[in-house]
């Protein structure tokens, strides 16, 4: 079924790096939620009302939440395809997420409303009147709510977006609240056992547990989240698998929304090679990482000495201490400064967040190190705090 919808509702649906097409992807699961969703609100509102039950009636308004969050998902998606302006530079793509968010704010607004009900009932239990109309509406609703899940996963997945995988969650936690309105349904009409009031909250609380766990994965993004390891690795290896570049440091990934990502690397070379090379290469790589990533990389150059037998040994000899600390550590941008009477030592040590305290430890080790040398050295040390999208490679 998923993919006869792909196939005529979606304009070439393989190329899912394009743009054009990944927003026929979201518009076509808000479309197919708007319309499932509404069939099974109109169903479980009928059995809910005729039965008198509350919880079967939360479900169904759970139902028509969904069906509003997959309105906003259409919208989102549409307005993420707008290109960049003079306001916008970067586009608009991160409406996506802001439509995610909408949609918790939904959930969580839905899931308050129905635990405020579910209250009352079971301050005030009623029976239920149960009947095949309403087992035969849930179990409609569990498999259609199942094949939702599976829908909205499959095409989460091929575009990478959190808003539809998102979307498959809500879904899945759909059949399960479903399954425990039915259960409840029966274990009341069989044993004569007022449970309806607490199914009912327990669906309600369900409900905001999910909105809350919706807001966590759209609100992140927002905020500036880690790269994933995938692509801080397949950046690196790039830039790396030219031989002319000896290390990397600093990469600085941006999200600016789904296939709008910008990102920032300064990459080592040898200084003693032609920097009319060094600058095609580098152009070549930022080409490289587009065409091959869709990633927009800006490399900075940083020449180092390679042909200074003290520089190497020095470096060695930092590079060992601070392995032997924590195999964590990395430097990079090691310059020496000769003096009539000591040599300086300068460069950047690169430190976890939990290491901030321990500045002045490390800088003491390492000094006690060059103590030993015949050469009097002293450190002019630059600590980096990683940050979450920050790599250092290399020398």
């Amino acid at each position: 079924m998923t993919s006869l919808l792909l196939r005529l509702f979606v304009k070439n649906h393989d190329d899912t790096e394009n743009p054009v097409v990944r927003g026929a992807y979201g518009k076509l699961a808000g479309a197919v939620g708007i319309v499932c969703n509404l069939l099974l609100f109109a169903g479980k509102l009928l059995a809910g009302i005729l039965s008198g039950s509350v919880a079967v009636t939360a479900d169904a308004v759970n139902n028509l939440s969904d069906a509003s969050s997959s309105l906003v998902t259409l919208l989102g998606f549409k307005l993420a395809e707008r290109p960049a302006d003079e306001e916008h530079p970067y586009g608009h793509a991160r409406i996506e997420y802001i439509s995610g968010l909408v949609v918790a704010a939904l959930i969580l607004l839905i899931g308050a409303e129905l635990a405020k009900s579910s209250f009352s009932k079971i301050l005030h239990p009623e029976t239920v009147e149960f009947s095949l109309l309403t087992l035969g509406v849930l179990v409609g609703s569990i498999l259609v709510k199942l094949w939702m899940a599976l829908f909205c996963r499959k095409l989460g997945r091929r575009i990478d977006s959190t808003t539809l995988l998102a979307t498959s969650a809500d879904s899945r936690n759909d059949v399960i609240s479903t399954a425990a309105v039915l259960v409840g349904c029966l274990v009341g009409y069989f044993f004569d056992v007022k449970l309806d009031g607490y199914i009912g909250m327990a669906v309600a609380l369900f409900i905001i547990w999910s909105g809350c766990s919706i807001a966590k994965d759209t609100i992140n993004p927002l905020l500036g989240e880690r790269a994933s390891e995938e692509l801080v690795r397949n950046i690196s290896d790039l830039i790396l698998s030219h031989e002319k570049i000896l290390g990397i440091h600093d990469l600085m990934v941006h999200d600016y929304g789904p296939g709008n990502c910008f990102a920032s690397v300064h990459a080592e070379m040898d200084s003693a090679e032609d920097p009319l090379i060094c600058h095609d290469i580098i152009d070549d790589i930022e080409r490289d990482a587009l065409r091959e990533l869709q990633v927009h990389l800006v490399i900075h150059y940083d020449p180092i000495v390679t042909d200074d037998e003290e520089l190497n040994a020095a470096r060695a000899l930092v590079e060992q201490e601070i392995k032997s600390i924590d195999e964590s550590l990395s430097l990079h941008d090691f310059r020496m400064v000769r003096g009539p009477g000591h040599t300086n030592l300068i460069f950047d040590l690169v430190i976890p967040y939990s290491m901030e305290d321990r500045k002045a430890e490390l800088k003491a080790r390492i000094d006690e190190r060059l103590q030993r040398q015949d050469r009097k050295y002293y450190t002019v040390i630059t600590f980096d705090e990683v940050a979450h999208n920050q790599i250092s490679t290399g020398g």
